[in-house]
């Protein structure tokens, strides 16, 4: 049940089944996981829109295979991040989407100020270390196991108008071990994505979610 958006920081929001629009530009593991969870029941969410900025990529497969609207806004030839977002919003929009997730969406999203704190990104490492421009992929993995960091994980956090910052919602670790090679530890962090961002969601559906300051306080249930 809708209750109303406040005063513009998700405390101000509960939605029962938030409608998310995912943002997309490639091949849809993190997509492939929502629908997962969507099919089983556990995802407090109605997944209203995929939104891609690139044409042909097996992500856009995967929402049609499920049924769902899609769209493709491409970002060559877009005019740059103001008129990329505008185009990306107006789509979240019309699908009547009350939440964003970014879902290996590799463009900066420029959102309007009416869409802050109803934009999600997760990314697999702790920020705010391992983030930013050009971080993503294997590239993350690679720059963890290079430090002789002893922990990973994954962060999710709302976003902002940089890559990979804002405020934090959660995040979860694993251990890096000695041994691991990228896809190793991909894959154990991949394992925490796929919990994380679905927990993410319910809290934000049950508003309890409140930001200030910079940080994000997670309400007693």
């Amino acid at each position: 049940m809708r209750t109303g958006r406040g005063n513009g920081t998700p405390g101000g929001l509960t939605v029962a089944a938030p409608r998310i629009g995912v943002l997309v530009s490639g091949s849809g593991t993190t997509l492939q996981n929502l629908l997962d969870r969507r099919r089983a029941g556990t995802l407090a969410a109605e997944i209203a829109v995929v939104v891609s900025s690139e044409p042909g990529v097996r992500a856009l497969d995967r929402a049609r295979d499920a049924g769902l609207a899609v769209a493709t806004v491409p970002w060559r030839g877009s005019g740059g991040a103001g008129p990329f977002g505008i185009s990306v919003t107006a789509v979240l929009e019309e699908a009547g989407a009350d939440l964003a997730l970014l879902a290996g969406f590799l463009r900066l999203y420029r959102f309007p100020d009416r869409w802050r704190w109803r934009v999600m990104n997760i990314h697999p490492a702790l920020l705010p270390a391992f983030g930013g421009r050009g971080m993503y992929g294997a590239q993350v993995h690679e720059a963890v196991i290079r430090s002789g960091a002893k922990v990973s994980g994954c962060t999710v956090h709302f976003a902002d108008h940089a890559y990979d910052r804002g405020p934090i919602i959660l995040q979860r670790t694993c251990p890096v071990r000695l041994e691991d090679s990228p896809d190793e530890l991909a894959r154990r962090v991949f394992a925490l994505e796929q919990e994380a961002y679905p927990e993410a969601v319910r809290l934000y559906a049950e508003g309890r979610l409140e930001v200030a300051d910079g940080r994000v306080r997670v309400r007693e249930g």
